[in-house]
């Protein structure tokens, strides 16, 4: 990237928040320091009001706005990309905002690359899985956006799955994100005054209180890092047949799974376990059709579940005999 490009860049991005820091800059375009600072002292020649703090980062003056940038052919084609993701992963509320959106992106478009995102429509394309059927149903993503940015109490009805129980909550939301064909709500509980991961399809009804909350909550990236931290949680890696697979398409969400592929005809499935015991157990009810690729920890274990089982069977039998 030639300067001219990497300045006009840097203007867009202090357009794209409120204070950005000179690292951030830095660590963007692989330049140093002393490059950054050059740079903006050439967007301050040219007139751009920033405004700069040592230790904080720059900002650009409140009211000040460039005319729409151009988008490049590349961009344009994300924006298409995206648009497929948000209209088949997300609840129709976040759809109809997106499309907005996609509506002021596409103005400010070329004739060519108007056209080209036409002709590019039909090429691109996501499909739900079978548990995304219920995601356009519930439109509680936007509220609950909404609430986590103004800090206001939700009070829901949820149904809880182990229970088979529908309860009343109030809760203090931090932050969403899409695992595995769902969206979850990580929120601090005050019926159970503690951090719960809830399921939104599970949530029933949803209102937005009056009531703020005031506490400091870590940020998402922060709670699920240190969740993973305090479970102790552990990488399990196995390859199972093809003929076997099927069985587990639903058990493998209780045991940890997080991804799977396919390996010299088998698949390779692996899981975050906080029970090598209980996972080992749980193998065992598959295990003739099954290798254990990591750790050695399981392996040794399923073989001493294996012996001692065998051992029992044993003495059965002569007891019979």
């Amino acid at each position: 990237m030639n300067r001219i490009d990497r300045i006009s860049a840097i203007l867009i991005q202090l357009q794209s928040r409120r204070v950005v820091k000179a690292q951030d800059i830095a660590d963007r375009f692989d330049i140093s320091l002393r490059t950054v600072y050059r740079d903006i002292k050439t967007l301050e020649e040219a007139g751009i009001p920033l405004i700069g703090e040592a230790g904080v980062g720059y900002s650009i003056m409140d009211g000040y706005r460039l005319p729409p940038v151009m988008f490049t052919k590349e961009e344009a084609t994300a924006f298409l990309t995206a648009e497929k993701f948000v209209e088949k992963l997300t609840d129709t509320s976040t759809t109809n905002h997106y499309q907005s959106a996609m509506f002021k992106v596409r103005a400010v478009l070329k004739s060519q690359e108007k056209d080209m995102l036409e002709s590019m429509d039909g090429n691109i394309e996501v499909f739900k899985g079978h548990r995304g059927n219920d995601l356009a149903n519930n439109d509680h993503i936007q509220t609950i956006l909404n609430a986590i940015a103004g800090k206001n109490v939700l009070s829901i009805e949820y149904f809880a799955h182990h229970s088979q129980e529908v309860t009343r909550r109030e809760i203090e939301p931090v932050g969403i994100f899409f695992l595995e064909s769902y969206w979850h709500l990580i929120a601090y509980c005050r019926l159970r005054n503690d951090y719960r991961d809830f399921r939104i399809d599970r949530i029933k009804q949803l209102k937005t209180t009056d009531n703020k909350f005031h506490t400091q909550h870590p940020t998402l990236k922060a709670y699920i890092a240190q969740t993973a931290k305090e479970k102790h949680l552990e990488t399990v890696i196995i390859r199972v047949e093809q003929s076997v697979y099927p069985m587990l398409s639903q058990q493998k969400y209780y045991s940890g799974f997080v991804s799977e592929r396919e390996v010299d005809g088998m698949m390779e499935m692996t899981f975050l376990s906080s029970s090598l015991e209980g996972f080992a157990r749980w193998m065992m009810m598959f295990g003739d059709t099954a290798e254990i690729i990591a750790p050695d920890s399981l392996r040794e274990r399923v073989i001493d579940i294996a012996s001692a089982l065998l051992k029992k069977m044993e003495n059965a039998v002569s007891l019979l005999t």
